[in-house]
């Protein structure tokens, strides 16, 4: 399972890195702490990032919920 942000580019360097701390799930005050400034700033970076516009998509590798293989989907439809 991994995280993307998709619109990435429309951020700073300094958001991006907020940005991929904060949706894995990092408190303000672990990311304050990590990247040595203050929980304040990390707010700041949070919300122009919001208004800059991102989408976070979960991406999830092989089948673990168990919906893949042979399945014919237009067959449910029926």
């Amino acid at each position: 399972m991994r995280l993307e942000i998709r619109g990435v580019e429309k951020l700073s360097w300094r958001e991006r890195q907020v940005v991929a701390l904060k949706e894995s799930g990092h408190s303000t005050e672990a990311i304050a702490q990590r990247l040595g400034i203050s929980e304040g700033t990390i707010a700041t970076l949070y919300n122009r990032a919001r208004k800059k516009g991102y989408e976070v998509v979960l991406i999830i590798d092989g089948d673990p919920l168990g919906i893949g293989g042979d399945v014919d989907l237009d067959q449910d439809l029926e």
